[in-house]
């Protein structure tokens, strides 16, 4: 895909985007647009949009799958493109953003395909559809910054809520069981290993102490008492272990692996898989991956002759990892932390 139509195709983007904004301002009542377009747009800016494009070659009439649809960002810019593509599968666990992805999305038809479920199972999800290969798939592995700013999701440390921390509402593990039921060593170690929080232990004990903990609030309250807040400390020590309880509670690390090996197997010969990370935990989850089945031979060191008989079965396209420029980290900080990492099948 050329520069000029990236370009085109990013304009299109803001513009039916402004349109489809001024809609949802009036559908929920808000008056003020500028208030309004704050307020979404720096939730909901699709992270990467235009090397993402570019990374996935895409093809006229080539079948494409947003792994993590939210609410449709990646999903609207792709099947905007020129050339046109022919079909999306958007996936999400999350059956409110993809209802309002489909909403957003609804002037695209039958080109955008709505499948609730975890991208772990795209094949299946795929299969269900009548598709067999696909010629790309995005997997953006950030949440949405709505489902920490919205009630009813429990991810916020900024709003006292039940805790809950599920992007599946029907999902069977909650945070409140996490921190009312695990022992001292399996909730320490859990806070330590997902949240990379080096006092998860003190952390563990204070909140066993205080149980039951019920809200968000609670939580982030215990976690302040334990930890501190040093002077001009802008994160909120209660961070770390938000992220590994809801890394926890979805399972994330689990679907990563499980995800790239069903995008490698869906993917038809040549197509490209494009995966966008957020921290050390998934990024190196990806790159692992990605190096293991790229290399022409994983025998343990020392063997005198390969011995694995490993096929490659994808290539690496960007050996260093491509990030937000500084123009897109200023409007969207959020941004700041992003990894892209693209493949391609062989």
């Amino acid at each position: 895909m050329s520069q000029a139509t990236l370009t085109r195709t990013a304009k299109l983007f803001e513009e039916s985007f402004g349109l489809w904004l001024t809609e949802l301002m009036d559908r929920t009542g808000h008056e003020s647009a500028d208030e309004f377009h704050e307020e979404f747009v720096a939730s909901h800016q699709p992270v990467l949009l235009t090397e993402t494009l570019h990374q996935l070659l895409l093809q006229e009439g080539g079948v494409y799958v947003d792994g993590t649809t939210g609410e449709g960002g990646h999903s609207q810019a792709i099947l905007q493109a020129e050339p046109q593509v022919k079909a999306v599968l958007g996936i999400d666990r999350d059956s409110r953003s993809l209802e309002r992805a489909q909403s957003r999305l609804s002037g695209f038809g039958g080109r955008f395909l709505p499948a609730p479920g975890n991208y772990a199972d795209m094949a299946e999800l795929a299969e269900d559809r009548g598709i067999n290969q696909v010629d790309g798939i995005l997997l953006d592995l950030g949440f949405s910054s709505r489902q920490v700013e919205s009630p009813g999701y429990g991810l916020s440390f900024q709003m006292d809520e039940p805790l809950d921390m599920r992007y599946d509402p029907n999902g069977d593990l909650t945070a409140d069981e996490i921190v009312n039921t695990y022992d001292e060593r399996n909730l320490g170690g859990l806070i330590r290993r997902y949240g990379e929080e080096p006092r998860g232990m003190s952390i563990a004990r204070a909140l066993i102490k205080e149980r039951p903990v019920e809200t968000t609030g609670q939580l982030a309250s215990i976690i302040g008492r334990v930890l501190g807040r040093r002077l001009g400390q802008r994160v909120n020590p209660a961070t770390r272990t938000f992220q590994a309880l809801r890394i926890a509670v979805n399972d994330e690390l689990t679907n990563v692996e499980q995800g790239l090996y069903a995008a490698v197997g869906l993917l038809a010969e040549g197509g490209r898989l494009a995966v966008i990370s957020y921290h050390s935990l998934e990024d190196r989850i990806v790159k692992s991956f990605f190096n293991r089945e790229a290399a022409t031979c994983v025998c343990p060191p020392g063997l005198p002759v390969c011995v694995c008989g490993q096929t490659p079965r994808i290539k690496i396209i960007n050996r260093r990892v491509i990030k937000p420029s500084d123009d897109e980290v200023q409007s969207n900080p959020r941004s700041r932390s992003a990894k892209l990492r693209v493949v391609q099948r062989i």
